[in-house]
């Protein structure tokens, strides 16, 4: 009766975790829940999981619950562990990088946005970015200044990002992208600048909306823009 009930309560966990970790994106995406519940389906994922893992190992190890067949106690192990790693990755991922959420090209005078004021937070983030994303440079295009504008452009418009406002002219564009799982919308800022005979600067900057730590996704999105540029 009782490794009845033990695989009972493993499969419960594992459809639970499945449920939660399915849920937490998209409810904060489509404005369902605010963002810190949506964390915190995200968390109760990871527990969630881990419980359907432990109590499949417990049925496994139960010779009276193999004899019922291994086949549902196993999938429960693999479906609870699958989830499990998704926040335990996130949760990773977080740790490996400073609680910044605001990156850019130019620390001493980050590009501006051009809809609206978003102060560059100071000195304290320009001094974690540059210990923790040091290949965040300025990149430099030998075109004239509206050429690399208009490189510039087309390639934060090949990256699929909704562009909100172009000067041409100030050689300013500013962007929004947003993020896979959770729906972030980003703001990004390309400043262009003329760098000598026949050559241009352009100067990136990414800003998260929501949260302290972006979990390295602006950076990863400047050097994904460089790179596209090149």
């Amino acid at each position: 009766m009782a490794s009845k009930l033990t695989r009972g309560v493993a499969v419960a966990a594992a459809i639970a975790a499945f449920l939660l970790l399915a849920a937490s994106g998209p409810s904060v995406r489509f404005d369902l829940l605010g963002y810190r519940w949506g964390f915190t389906l995200f968390v109760w994922a990871f527990y969630a999981g881990l419980a359907a893992a432990m109590l499949a190992v417990a049925v496994l190890a139960w010779p009276a619950a193999r004899a019922r067949g291994i086949g549902l106690p196993v999938t429960c192990l693999i479906l609870g562990l699958a989830v499990a790693y998704v926040p335990f990755q996130f949760r990773q991922a977080a740790r490996a990088v400073p609680p910044i959420n605001d990156i850019t090209t130019d620390t001493e005078d980050p590009p501006q946005y051009m809809t609206g004021r978003k102060p560059y937070p100071g000195a304290e983030f320009a001094r974690q970015q540059r210990a923790a994303y040091p290949d965040i440079v300025p990149s430099v295009v030998y075109l004239p200044r509206a050429q690399a504008f208009a490189r510039a452009s087309l390639a934060a418009e090949a990256m699929g990002w909704e562009v909100v406002g172009r000067d041409a002219a100030a050689g300013t564009l500013e962007a929004v992208d947003t993020t896979k799982w959770f729906g972030f919308r980003d703001d990004i800022a390309i400043r262009v600048t003329a760098s000598g005979e026949g050559q241009a600067r352009i100067d990136i900057r990414s800003k998260s909306r929501v949260g302290r730590s972006d979990l390295g996704t602006n950076a990863d999105r400047i050097r994904a823009y460089i790179q596209r540029l090149k």
